[in-house]
């Protein structure tokens, strides 16, 4: 069925189902079946007598096969699995990782009925409104690197969005993406590693896109990118830049052996965390000002009981006043 649709992208105009045949010497009752199979995945293809089969392009059109044509990487996402609903696209790499699937490979969903946020809050993704996404990556460093990968994601993430929708979004320090204080992006990275080496990273990331509404009781506190412009957007657009800007981050990571060194000025101008006051959440929580992110990726806070800086490893941090 793809030929098929090969055929007709290529075509301005309608095309009769006898040309289709003599192309790719097939039936018209195996043309017929190919333009079944297409409509049900939700392609628009008008069907007029004498004139034949057009079909209407959509830029929302989000399966593995648009998702997969164009896209420039050279490894993140060539390997991909398109599902129409799954519990975690996280617990899928986890198995493949386990499975000995290869770096890069990436698993997205339509719909995502058991994903999971920070502190293991769950995660909802509605059907057709948003990007769940999944990467299994297999760097070579040690456990204690990790968590530099999310920071890396967040920030490829932001400039996807600028790029592809114009929108400024901020960044809050470790996993969150923001617009007007509000969250539009989730990050949720997790290791399989031995003691000295990661075996395997899975990278998850939810965008709210297209989302009109929300459910009330997070309604003050999500957001959209529908919501934020009143536009909507393609979802394949966004999956393309945030795979491509990731994969020169991560190379660049690999390489540079300097952690998240490379990424600092880009990473504090977007950072929406540093300056502010703070909560740290922990055994033990405390007031301070965020002032900081290392090189190893974490935040420097200044406490205010005692004024003394200390590093914050991970944890729950929230802004004072915000998210």
């Amino acid at each position: 069925m793809y030929r098929i649709l090969d055929i007709l992208k290529k075509e301005t105009g309608f095309i009769s189902g006898e040309e289709i045949g003599k192309r790719l010497e097939i039936s018209r009752a195996a043309i017929w079946k190919g333009i079944k199979k297409l409509r049900e995945e939700g392609y628009e293809i008008e069907a007029v007598t004498n004139k034949g089969y057009r079909l209407v392009l959509h830029e929302t059109m989000y399966n593995e096969k648009e998702i997969l044509s164009d896209l420039k990487t050279k490894k993140m996402g060539k390997k991909l699995y398109f599902y129409k609903e799954v519990g975690s696209t996280n617990d899928v790499i986890r198995q493949f990782a386990l499975d000995g699937a290869e770096e890069g490979v990436l698993a997205i969903t339509e719909m995502q009925n058991n994903g999971r946020g920070r502190r293991g809050k769950p995660w909802v993704g509605p059907a057709g409104t948003g990007i769940w996404m999944s990467l299994l990556l297999r760097p070579h460093i040690h456990p204690s690197e990790a968590s530099v990968l999310t920071l890396i994601m967040g920030l490829a993430v932001q400039e996807a969005i600028q790029k592809v929708t114009g929108i400024s979004a901020d960044i809050k320090w470790p996993n969150d993406v923001l617009v007007d204080n509000k969250k539009l992006v989730g990050i949720l990275t997790e290791l399989d590693c031995e003691i000295n080496e990661v075996q395997s990273v899975t990278i998850g990331v939810g965008i709210n896109v297209n989302t009109a509404v929300f459910p009330e009781e997070i309604a003050d506190i999500a957001t959209s990118l529908y919501l934020a412009s009143g536009r909507t957007f393609s979802r394949k657009m966004l999956v393309h830049e945030i795979l491509q800007i990731f994969e020169v981050y991560y190379d660049r990571f690999l390489t540079s052996r300097e952690g998240f060194a490379p990424f600092l000025d880009a990473y504090a101008k977007k950072c929406i965390t540093l300056g502010k006051k703070v909560r740290v959440e922990g055994r033990v929580s405390f007031l301070a000002t965020a002032v900081s992110v290392t090189p190893q990726g974490e935040l420097l806070v200044r406490r205010e009981d005692d004024g003394k800086e200390e590093v914050v490893f991970s944890g729950e941090v929230s802004i004072r006043g915000g998210q």
